[in-house]
């Protein structure tokens, strides 16, 4: 494929993997609700379409990268830009929404003869930038060719799965094992600081061993200096209904398998419970020490 894809959406995401598009051969269109966030795209090349519409109306890609499913239904659906797009065009949904959404957005694009693509991906705005993404993707096996036009020049690998909704369902437990890094990560500075150690040494000490992760180095560091928050990740919020359906959420609080809510998750419970207490008896006699 060597022709037009229209990116809906240009948040830090879409921004970055609009801006590497841009570096291709592909015509390349963005759009977003908000104007102020296509100011960085005027004289980059890009075309900077005044409607959704007018942004997928006769482009062989469209790609949706937008805050959640209610978002990308509005924009997609309910304001009729499916229907506006061509038969023969590719629908690549990268935003991290439920399964339900994907199911649905497959449904309406099946209706109107459009392939639709689920692809959520794995990494932040420098990787996009970089174009050192994964791409988990899930959908026709047809799809993949004119899809790799995309995926190639924004990701450093793509993952291919089906049907569609398969790569969704990779990144919830992606982002669920994430959230539980994230939460471990920050107990182990907050005891650290409560036993009067430096949190520095925590991450010196673990670095180079086989419980060490690029990922600890970079979010330890920036929760000790307080330069990046001890936030979870920001599509985590994707994955609570679809894991406390499922009686895994949250992670922190179950047992080392999903079970039906017994005795394992009440373990599980009161352990985190019993922990937390653990570490404010201690931060209350460091701080009598310290008086």
């Amino acid at each position: 494929m060597n022709g037009t894809v229209a990116v809906l959406g240009t948040g830090i995401m879409g921004s970055a993997m609009a801006c590497r598009l841009l570096s291709s051969s592909l015509d390349i269109r963005v759009w977003n609700c908000s104007a102020a966030r296509l100011g960085g795209f005027h004289g980059a090349g890009a075309h900077i379409a005044e409607s959704p519409t007018a942004t997928v109306s006769g482009a062989e890609v469209v790609v949706t990268i937008l805050t959640d499913g209610n978002a990308v239904r509005e924009v997609m659906i309910e304001a009729g830009k499916l229907a506006a797009m061509a038969e023969s065009a590719i629908w690549i949904q990268c935003s991290t929404v439920g399964t339900s959404d994907v199911e649905d957005f497959a449904t309406e694009a099946a209706q109107a003869s459009i392939t639709f693509v689920d692809a959520p991906v794995l990494g932040t705005k420098e990787p996009a930038e970089r174009g050192e993404l994964v791409v988990l993707a899930s959908g026709p096996e047809a799809a993949a060719e004119p899809c790799a036009a995309v995926f190639d020049v924004v990701g450093q690998r793509t993952i291919w799965a089906s049907p569609a909704g398969a790569g969704i369902r990779l990144k919830l437990v992606i982002n669920g094992w994430l959230v539980g890094r994230v939460v471990a990560l920050a107990e182990a500075i907050a005891l650290a600081r409560a036993l009067g150690v430096d949190p520095e040494s925590f991450l010196d000490a673990i670095d180079g061993t086989a419980v060490n992760s690029p990922y600890a180095q970079i979010k330890g560091r920036g929760m000790i200096s307080g330069g990046l928050p001890a936030q979870l990740p920001t599509a985590a919020g994707a994955q609570r209904p679809e894991a406390g359906d499922r009686g895994c959420w949250p992670p922190r609080a179950r047992g080392p398998a999903c079970d039906d809510g017994s005795q394992a998750n009440r373990q599980g419970d009161r352990r985190r419970v019993g922990r937390r207490e653990h570490i404010g008896r201690l931060r209350s006699s460091a701080l009598r020490r310290r008086r």
